[in-house]
Parts: structure tokens; C-alpha cells; sequence
């Protein structure tokens, strides 16, 4: 889909959207064969994406090629906007990755935030509410920031 935004290219988009389509197929979570949830780190945010999918990638995703507000990702949108927190941030609930300067796998030289049911992570909530504005769904809290205002409290 981005390559279609630099160049024009229709054979991208097409090739964006039929890859879309499997995931669009499953809900973005579920299988075909049940409606049963693929698997159950597929709906625990995380954060970063690195090797592992989420709700949240897949939406992120489907936001930047515009495919956002078909129908199946419904479920998936309210899944993301029931883990919202009282504060209007969301948690990465999961971690794939261990801080240190080593080289090696599933270790990062960066922390990526907290990590927790009840605790807001920033680039999670920054990807959510990302995804929410683009489908029309964001929802300030009450006396919290907003986009209008650039993110000031008021």
C-alpha cells in the first residue's frame, strides 16, 4: 500500500488488497473453519510488532492502505477499544523481547515501555488511537488531551 502512495502503481494496491483479504477473511483473529481465536497472543497488544501479530498490527496495517473501515474489522476494532484504560491510554499486554546490548534473538537495545493489563503503554496507545481516528472512532477522555488541541490538556 505504500508503495502504491510513493509510485501510483495500481499493481500494488491490488496485490495490498488481495493479501489484506486473508487476513480480512479471519476477522483478522479468527479461523474459518470455527470462528474460534486463531491464537490467543493474536489478541494481547504488544508493542513492537517485531516477529509476533496482534489485532493492533493487523489494524495499523489495514489503516495505512485504507482498508480500515471494511466491515471485518469490526470485531477487531471493538476488541481494541474494550482494552482501553480509565486515563484513554491502552496497555501492551504481552512482550516478545528482552533489553540488552547484546546481539541475539528476541532482544532489543531498547525498552519498549511497560508492559501489563492496567498499565498504559505509549507506543501502544499512540497506535491505537492512531487506528481509532482513522476509522472515525476516537474518543477523548474527558478533560484529556485531544488532536485539535495538540495533545494539551485543558
Amino acid at each position: 500500500a505504500w508503495h502504491n502512495k510513493l509510485t501510483g502503481s495500481g499493481k500494488t494496491m491490488n496485490a495490498a488488497a488481495r493479501a489484506a483479504n486473508v487476513f480480512l477473511k479471519r476477522r483478522l483473529f479468527r479461523r474459518q473453519s470455527d470462528g474460534e481465536t486463531m491464537d490467543p497472543d493474536f489478541v494481547r497488544l504488544h508493542y513492537p510488532c517485531y516477529w509476533h501479530y496482534d489485532i493492533l498490527f493487523a489494524l495499523k496495517v489495514l489503516a495505512e492502505a485504507g482498508l480500515i473501515r471494511d466491515w471485518r474489522c469490526d470485531e477487531a476494532l471493538d476488541l481494541l477499544e474494550s482494552k482501553r484504560l480509565p486515563d484513554g491510554g491502552f496497555p501492551a499486554e504481552a512482550k516478545y523481547y528482552t533489553v540488552s546490548d547484546s546481539p541475539r534473538s528476541q532482544v532489543s537495545p531498547v525498552d519498549w515501555g511497560p508492559t501489563g493489563q492496567s498499565r498504559m503503554n505509549e507506543f501502544v496507545t499512540a497506535d491505537a488511537l492512531y487506528v481509532l481516528r482513522a476509522v472515525g472512532r476516537y474518543q477523548p477522555p474527558a478533560g484529556g488531551p485531544t488532536p485539535a488541541d495538540g495533545g494539551a490538556s485543558t
